[in-house]
């Protein structure tokens, strides 16, 4: 099964549109893939690992999905991803930059460097890449088919969250880098994001495991998010009900931030 809320979905939203989602083997990605497809789209999905990411193909209905294995600051996988999506839909209209990394935690007066340049080269530079791959891949043809980018950021790239404070800084140059391509792109093509607080993923594990009950009290709406709030608000900018929206960044938190809260 696709989708556990059938009735939020719309199932000819996204008919004979075409959307590649990085870092979708698991996770936020891989709930935004399949929220795609169950809404009509065909996806190519990316992430490192081969092994994960042909499993999470196989699992969609056939002919609905693709993989190609790589990593995500790699310039020669990203072009294989654009040439496989030419040769096997034929175009490309929806490009959701998830694709991140946290591999460092602390204060930043004492954070590793090389670290911190990794975590510009994928978070920023990388979405960046992407979106750049996508634009001049003549045979995609994203500009002329008014393409949508969604950016993955997060509420860390808005209010300072303890021991991630370099991620969050990425997430904030990613928001305006959303903006400012909104601005350069348009319009052709437009550009959003999203920013979620603590979702329950492995990725964010470090956040709430052993302490979720903790956590979700400082949420007015009692609980973390899912992958799937996250997918339903990337769908909306992926269609044509958001035909209107381009540089605009979607808080996803519960209501965290108007509490008071943090990341």
């Amino acid at each position: 099964m696709l989708m556990n809320n059938d009735n939020a979905v719309n199932a000819h939203r996204l008919a004979g549109k075409t959307a590649l989602v990085t870092g979708a083997s698991r996770g936020i990605g891989l709930a935004i893939a399949q929220r795609l497809v169950a809404e009509g789209a065909r996806v190519c999905i990316t992430a490192r690992k081969p092994e994960p990411l042909a499993e999470a193909a196989a699992s969609f209905p056939a002919g609905s999905a693709i993989g190609v294995a790589g990593k995500s600051d790699d310039p020669e996988h990203r072009a294989e991803v654009m040439d496989t999506i030419a040769r096997e839909f034929g175009g490309l209209d929806i490009l959701v930059n998830n694709a991140g990394i946290n591999p460092v935690y602390g204060p930043l007066i004492d954070l590793d460097l090389t670290g911190a340049r990794k975590l510009v080269e994928v978070n920023l530079l990388g979405t960046l890449a992407w979106t750049q791959a996508a634009y001049h891949h003549d045979a995609l043809g994203f500009a002329e088919r008014r393409g949508s980018v969604i950016n993955i950021a997060s509420v860390t790239g808005i209010v300072p969250a303890e021991g991630i404070g370099m991620y969050g800084i990425t997430k904030a140059a990613l928001i305006h880098l959303t903006r400012t391509l909104a601005v350069e792109l348009g319009p052709d093509i437009r550009v959003n994001a999203v920013a979620p607080a603590v979702v329950k993923t492995q990725f964010a594990r470090v956040l709430y495991e052993g302490k979720e009950d903790e956590v979700a009290a400082a949420y007015p709406l009692a609980r973390l998010g899912t992958p799937e709030d996250v997918a339903g608000a990337v769908a909306y900018f992926a269609s044509d009900d958001a035909s209107w929206v381009t540089g605009q960044t979607l808080t996803l938190d519960g209501g965290l931030l108007s509490a008071g809260g943090t990341a």
